[in-house]
Order: C-alpha cells, then sequence, then structure tokens
C-alpha cells in the first residue's frame, strides 16, 4: 500500500481580519498548528503545508513539526496556484504517492478522524475521490486519488479542487461531516465559533 499525503492549503492574507488568520488563537495555539497537528495525527504521510502571506510569520510556528512548507510566491493568484504547489512538493516527496487530502486552513473543526474516514472510505471502495458533505455541498477536506493529479495541475483560480469534485460527482463517495460548513471567513465567523 502506498503513502497518502496531505496538502494544507493556508497561503492566503485573508484581508477581512486585523492579523493573520492562520495566527488567531484557537484551543490555545495559532489555528494553522492546531491543523498541522491534526494532519499528524491522522496518520498520513507526507504533509505539506502552503504559506504565502505571510510566510515569515507563520513558518516558525511549523518548524518543529515533522511536516514540509511550501511557499508560493504567486498565493494572490488563488487558491489554485497553492494547490499546485502543493501537489509539487508532495511529489518531490513521496515515494510511492496512492492518494493525497486537501485541507484548508480555515475549518478548525478538521479532527484526525475525519481524514481517517476518507482514507478508510477509499481503501475500501474502487472510487478515486472521497469527499466531505455538509452543508448541501461537497467539498474539502477532500481525498483524490493519485491519477487525478494531471486534472489538479490544469486548475486556475480561486476554486481550489472544487471543480473536480464536480466533473466526477457521480463517483464521488460523500462522507457527511456537518461541521465542515464552519470555516473562518469573516471575523464575525470568528467570533461565532469562540461563542458556540
Amino acid at each position: 500500500m502506498g503513502e497518502i499525503g496531505i496538502i494544507l492549503l493556508a497561503a492566503g492574507a485573508a484581508t477581512r481580519f486585523s492579523q493573520p488568520k492562520q495566527l488567531l488563537s484557537y484551543h490555545g495555539k495559532p489555528l494553522l498548528q492546531h491543523l498541522t497537528e491534526v494532519a499528524l495525527a491522522s496518520g498520513c504521510q507526507p504533509i505539506v503545508v502552503v504559506l504565502g502571506a505571510f510566510a515569515s510569520q507563520i513558518e516558525p510556528l511549523l518548524t518543529p513539526l515533522p511536516v514540509a512548507i511550501a511557499l508560493n510566491e504567486k498565493w494572490s493568484q488563488g487558491m489554485a496556484s497553492s494547490l499546485q504547489c502543493g501537489v509539487s512538493k508532495i511529489q518531490e516527496m513521496a515515494t510511492l504517492l496512492d492518494a493525497l487530502i486537501v485541507m484548508l486552513g480555515d475549518q478548525p473543526l478538521v479532527s484526525p478522524e475525519v481524514i481517517q474516514q476518507l482514507v478508510t472510505h477509499y481503501r475500501n471502495s474502487d472510487r478515486r475521490i472521497v469527499a466531505s458533505q455538509y452543508d448541501g455541498i461537497v467539498g474539502v477536506p477532500a481525498l483524490f486519488d493519485q491519477s487525478l493529479i494531471p486534472e489538479l495541475m490544469t486548475l486556475q483560480g480561486d476554486m481550489g479542487a472544487k471543480p473536480i469534485i464536480n466533473r466526477y460527482d457521480a463517483e464521488v463517495v460523500k462522507v457527511p461531516f456537518p461541521e465542515g460548513a464552519i470555516d473562518i471567513d469573516t471575523p464575525q465567523d470568528w467570533e461565532k465559533l469562540l461563542n458556540c
């Protein structure tokens, strides 16, 4: 059995916040550190964290952790460029990659168990995509078979991997993850999460 890697996308500027969103304190540590530790606890390897805006402030938090950092110089071109940066890095690192999981740096309620469910569904089926389902949508965290890497590398703009999930919708294993609907796009989202 080959490796299943994780790409954690955290390159955005989060312009609606007065500080980098990745550094917001969640359970006593920066949000991105929390999510990186979740990825590590899932048992998947290798793990690549993609940084862009504020990389110099964020990178020191991750250096003690056994993850690779990919610096996306073109982060302002959208999520697709960060995804491609992460895919390139993970391909350099993995000797036998079966699949990769895409996580976002603004979904604080992702847990190791959520990641493990994606892996289990992938290993127990012949499907090439296993994605989370919440609020009537299918999205990330999502697992993509290595055969889809060429398509991931052609994405553009700020849609991330959504176009590929949509293209193969009939083939996607959908795993319920209601908490996936909670992502941090605005200071109001953050306040709502903290007050739950």
